[in-house]
């Protein structure tokens, strides 16, 4: 039998939490402890994120996110595992928009995104002590 005068077994809205979209993507977070570091995000809701970093983070410590699509924003680890972390922004995360420019991504700090052909060396090469033009007695070989 229930009881209709008995709380609810949910949480109200406010306290409830934000249905997560799982994505992969690269992005960048920046505390005074690490400075700025890439790091790979695995899943995203409307009020925070998850993901994996290189160095383990701190419960509590405040970093800047640096999503693809969206002004850096403020937010505050909420949980960690190892190098695995949870993240409550300030602001509201627009999963559409990341999903918008995740073709553009954020490039990292130190990933080179150009390239050029470079033609081989038209130089002649020689090694030393060597010479091209006269065969010598007992040395077997290509003329020059």
């Amino acid at each position: 039998m229930s009881n209709p005068e008995a709380t609810p077994a949910s949480a109200t809205s406010a306290d409830k939490r934000q249905p997560r979209q799982s994505r992969l993507v690269k992005a960048a977070l920046a505390c005074a402890r690490l400075g700025q570091f890439d790091v790979t995000i695995r899943n995203v809701s409307e009020t925070g994120l998850g993901g994996q970093a290189p160095a383990a983070l701190i419960l509590g410590e405040r970093v800047t996110i640096f999503l693809p699509g969206h002004e850096p924003m403020l937010g505050t680890v909420r949980w960690v595992a190892d190098t695995k972390f949870g993240i409550q922004s300030d602001k509201l995360i627009e999963p559409t928009r990341l999903r918008a420019a995740h073709g553009s991504g954020a490039p990292a700090a130190n990933v080179f995104t150009g390239f050029e052909i470079m033609p081989p060396l038209s130089a002649s090469v020689r090694r030393p002590g060597l010479s091209l033009g006269t065969n010598r007695p007992g040395q077997f070989g290509r003329k020059s």
